[in-house]
């Protein structure tokens, strides 16, 4: 069984842990653990709750309601949204549900499904992408098992690489990307969504990869000459130090506006090199894409 922190349940269900304090001590519908030094945490079954209630809550059920359901009346009631938005988040919701509960079977039937349904871009936009940027905290902070990791990750891998070899489009954006992860950094589905996206776009993209040496991107764009680097940043090692990072990056391939994207970058504060900006969300990600 995993075992969430009340700050992994308010990441993955975008309800504050203090509020999530009070439905404890006020309602049923959550049964926390506590380890032997009284700290409290959930299981999947707590996670797949509040998942529920958090999407039954925003879209108009009261909590003292949702109390006196059963949890399949819960699961029957996400089950009839159809609110604008609500299918797209009870859909992401889950994904979250079939990981952690490693239904490997189920997590790929439900994306194929999506994919069947309205194609593989809108699957990627609407559901892979805000899956990801769910998730990503959650590799961060180490509170997910790597078998879950390894097996959802390995899926959306699969449909996005058929996604781009798919690709084309109809127009060629003069514009041109390298795209590669630095050293120690094995996420990749952040820039293969971004590969996805500029290919369907019409721009040039070489992409390098995960965990590659600065060194060796260096030498791409040195030949390349890309008009951007993109970077995707989602769990760096202990010792990444981002700034000098930054730095190094800015320098050593300083003829290409560098775009970082990633939940690091959200706590930044310090002034950026003249050639690096960062892109703190997928809507703002898509938006720029969309104007090229």
């Amino acid at each position: 069984m995993t075992k969430f922190t009340i700050k992994d349940l308010e990441n993955l269900s975008g309800i504050k842990a203090h509020t999530i304090r009070i439905w404890e001590q006020r309602y049923s519908f959550l049964k926390p653990s506590r380890t032997n030094t009284n700290i409290r945490y959930y299981s999947n079954d707590d996670l797949k709750a509040i998942l529920n209630i958090s999407i039954l809550n925003k879209y108009g059920y009261k909590i003292s309601h949702i109390n006196r359901m059963s949890v399949s009346d819960v699961q029957a009631r996400v089950a009839e949204l159809n609110i604008a938005g609500a299918p797209q988040e009870r859909i992401v919701n889950e994904l979250i549900q079939l990981m952690v509960d490693l239904d490997t079977a189920g997590f790929e039937k439900l994306i194929d499904k999506q994919i069947a349904s309205g194609g593989i871009e809108k699957t990627i936009i609407r559901i892979i992408f805000p899956f990801f940027e769910r998730i990503g905290i959650l590799w961060q902070t180490g509170h997910i098992n790597p078998a879950q990791e390894h097996l959802t990750t390995n899926i959306i891998r699969q449909k996005l690489i058929v996604g781009i070899d798919q690709a084309k489009s109809l127009i060629k954006v003069k514009r041109s990307f390298l795209l590669f992860l630095p050293e120690g950094e094995h996420h990749e589905l952040g820039l293969l969504l971004v590969y996805y996206l500029l290919k369907r776009k019409g721009a040039e993209v070489f992409y390098i990869g995960a965990n590659v040496p600065l060194k060796d991107a260096q030498f791409v764009a040195e030949i390349k000459k890309p008009d951007f680097v993109y970077i995707h940043l989602t769990s760096t090692s202990s010792g990444f130090n981002f700034q000098k990072f930054l730095t190094q990056t800015s320098e050593k391939i300083s003829r290409s506006k560098i775009i970082v994207s990633g939940h690091i970058t959200q706590d930044y504060k310090k002034a950026l090199p003249k050639n690096v900006v960062f892109k703190h969300s997928l809507v703002e990600l898509v938006e720029f894409i969309s104007a090229l």
